[in-house]
């Protein structure tokens, strides 16, 4: 992973009565405080490009469907500066993926069923702090079964 990217296995506890999926304590990794969460979707096989939060830490969640995340590190003095590193989150795979400001992340719906995120980040949204970027900014094949 990349420098201050973590990757934390998160419980579903199945109940006759429906599961219950954990998203993220205060006392977990990657928790560094609340600001908002908020849930986004994307359609199969599309992509949202290249964001990058310069204050915000985010923790993204995938209780429905199946979200790859590509995350590029362009942060001087990082010791994974110009690393990419492509992850799949899903309710088959429940991790929640923390990834501290400054990192680069653009992600593809996988399912052709509802593919949901939730974001529990430490910062209210602020448009102020975000940079874009294209697709293109950042060399992958985002081929739908590579």
């Amino acid at each position: 992973m990349l420098d201050g990217v973590l990757l934390t296995p998160l419980r579903r506890i199945s109940l006759d009565a429906g599961d219950v999926l954990h998203g993220i304590k205060s006392s977990d990794p990657g928790y560094v405080a609340f600001g908002e969460a908020y849930f986004s979707t994307i359609h199969y096989g599309v992509i949202k490009p290249w964001k990058r939060h310069n204050r915000m830490t985010l923790n993204l969640v995938v209780p429905s469907g199946s979200i790859r995340f590509v995350l590029y590190d362009d942060r001087p003095n990082s010791p994974t500066q110009g690393k990419i590193e492509s992850t799949i989150v899903s309710p088959e795979n429940y991790q929640r993926l923390t990834v501290p400001p400054r990192i680069w992340m653009a992600f593809q719906g996988l399912s052709q069923e509802l593919n949901l995120l939730l974001n529990l980040a430490d910062l209210e949204h602020d448009p102020e702090e975000i940079d874009r970027a294209e697709l293109n900014f950042v060399p992958f094949d985002w081929t739908l079964n590579s």
